[in-house]
């Protein structure tokens, strides 16, 4: 019997939120999950492209 681990973050069967920080860093968080603390929904729960795609528009790096 073989068994996969699927990394829960990479899982695009699961619903996502974005977070932000007080840094206004941006991350994918799995719906499942607690919010950690420092961090606040901005998007979602969606499905994890919907919520790479708001955070490609929405995320300014500092280098830019």
């Amino acid at each position: 019997m073989q068994s996969e681990y699927q990394n829960p973050f990479d899982d695009e069967s699961h619903q996502f939120f974005v977070l932000t920080n007080e840094l206004n860093q941006h991350s994918l968080w799995p719906a499942f999950a607690s919010i950690p603390e420092g961090w606040k929904s901005v998007y979602g729960p969606h499905a994890r492209g919907l919520c790479v795609e708001y955070v490609e528009k929405n995320w300014k790096s500092l280098d830019h």
